[in-house]
């Protein structure tokens, strides 16, 4: 009879195999918990989403109710002992240092609060955007008033519960741009105050003596959403893992790890207004479909950063979509979509589209004068944290402010105060990072485009090798790289404001 080798594997291997489950024990337990912990945070994305798309007016009494109470539990899974302890164990483990300390972080801030706050937290800005969006329909900022003083008190509480080293603003600033400080922000502005000022200036002067514009409408709406699908979709958004849909206000949102939603308006005057609307949202569902799938839930699948994240949009939005490579390629497609575009020459269709004016909507502003708008919210926003500015007083300090910048005054508040909806939101420290995704953004297509082979496919239009390069530069780095260390690894060099700076100069006053 023969003999047959013994089926069990040898002890010593066994042995080894035991020793590693029970080395990463922990850690598992943490993801299986962090998993559980975003299956909750992600339906209130879901149902936040259709807040903001199809959800009927009188809905939203019992929608504040839902987010609230998901939110709470989301908060509460993540603050929970059995999660702090698997957390202690990880870290006491050492398998994975880098993961454990980020969320390390993310704990430390979430225990500081507590579960009651959060949900009225969320049911404060559920009620505040739907009183937002009324007020500023009928641009009266009385009826927003109270919901900023409710939604102000908090943020108040939260930064005195985190803590702050200088100022209130530094704990909300630390929850979008880990790192930084009001001051940081505040030294960076004053210096590029004077030069934005000039530079905006002379693009608005030097624009008033060009007399291009683009065709008269109408620019039918479905012909629009045909486009802007056909142009992120050449980009590169993957629409198996998401869609466009259409809002007030255009948003990205990540309803789960292969499920991105993207959202624009429409002006049937004016199709660019949809399409750079949808390129500068394709470009944050870019990076949201270019982070680890397996990875959903913890900060080594998140965003680095709301000034990286932003980076990514005004990229594909400003660097390539308002490009001369980018048009000689698609406006004879667009004019597909639009004959009168047939009646435009492309040098005259570049000038209308750079055209700079001072706008008092910052959603409407050119590039050469967006900025202008983030220095003067991020004053308003520091005052009102720090209890130095009165939520009455408001619509006047931006006035003042906003005159003292663009030379003229809004011409109500719906243009004024009322005009964007982070407020309603309790998005108070999330406006500076506007201007460091321009500021990142030109340094790292700067840095792509020392690539030849990058620059040779952008100058024919093909992006292909230009994402690839920013999902391993940036879209892979994830949360647990800082976001000054992310920009030095991409692009050798400290954040900088200096390649955005002469990207306007040469594309509006050279």
């Amino acid at each position: 009879m023969a003999r047959h080798a013994p089926t069990h594997p040898p002890l010593q291997p066994l042995r080894q195999a035991r020793k590693l489950r029970r080395m990463h024990a922990a850690l598992d337990l943490l993801r299986t918990l962090a998993r559980e912990q975003a299956l909750v945070a992600s339906a209130a994305s879901v149902i936040g989403w259709d807040q903001e798309t199809y959800l009927p007016d009188a809905a939203h009494g019992w929608r504040a109710e839902q987010l609230a109470w998901l939110s709470e539990k989301a908060h509460q899974l993540a603050t929970s002992s059995r999660w702090s302890d698997a957390l202690t164990a990880a870290e006491n483990e050492g398998s994975a240092p880098a993961l454990t300390a980020a969320m390390r972080r993310e704990h430390d801030r979430a225990t500081k609060l507590p579960g009651e706050l959060i949900a009225r937290e969320a049911q404060a800005a559920s009620l505040g955007k739907q009183a937002w969006a009324a007020a500023r329909k009928n641009s009266d900022f009385n009826t927003f008033a109270p919901h900023l003083e409710s939604l102000l008190h908090i943020a108040r509480e939260k930064a005195e519960r985190w803590g702050y080293p200088h100022e209130p603003y530094d704990a909300l600033l630390d929850g979008y741009e880990r790192d930084t400080r009001a001051s940081d922000i505040a030294t960076l502005f004053d210096s590029l105050r004077p030069r934005l000022r000039e530079l905006a200036a002379t693009a608005v002067e030097r624009s008033a003596t060009r007399r291009a514009q683009l065709p008269a409408g109408p620019y039918p709406i479905a012909a629009q959403q045909a486009l802007n699908a056909e142009i992120a979709a050449a980009l590169g958004f993957d629409f198996q893992a998401g869609r466009i849909d259409t809002t007030a206000h255009p948003f990205c949102t990540t309803l789960g790890p292969r499920d991105i939603r993207l959202t624009t308006r429409y002006d049937e005057t004016d199709f660019t207004s949809s399409l750079f609307g949808v390129m500068h949202e394709a470009g944050h569902g870019l990076y949201e479909q270019g982070l680890p799938t397996s990875e959903f839930g913890l900060p080594s699948g998140q965003a680095a950063s709301l000034g990286i994240h932003e980076s990514q949009s005004r990229l594909w939005e400003n660097h390539i979509g308002r490009s001369r490579p980018f048009w000689e390629k698609w406006l004879p497609k667009a004019a597909q979509h639009f004959p009168q575009l047939r009646t435009i020459e492309l040098d005259d269709f570049l000038s209308a589209i750079h055209r700079a004016e001072f706008s008092p909507v910052r959603v409407e502003a050119d590039e050469a004068t967006y900025d202008l708008h983030i220095l003067l919210r991020f004053d308003i926003e520091r005052l009102l944290v720090a209890g130095e500015l009165a939520v009455k007083d408001v619509p006047a300090a931006w006035n003042d402010r906003f005159r003292d910048l663009f030379g003229f005054l809004p011409p109500d508040d719906a243009r004024g105060c009322l005009q964007d909806i982070h407020w309603s939101m309790g998005g108070l420290g999330y406006f500076p990072t506007y201007t460091l995704g321009n500021l990142n953004a030109a340094q790292l297509f700067a840095a792509a485009n020392q690539i030849p082979e990058i620059a040779t496919a952008t100058a024919h239009a093909d992006y292909a090798p230009l994402l690839g390069w920013l999902r391993e530069n940036i879209h892979t780095r994830t949360a647990l790289t800082s976001p000054a260390d992310l920009i030095q690894a991409a692009t050798g060099r400290a954040p900088s404001p200096d390649d955005h700076l002469h990207h306007l100069a040469q594309r509006y006053t050279a």
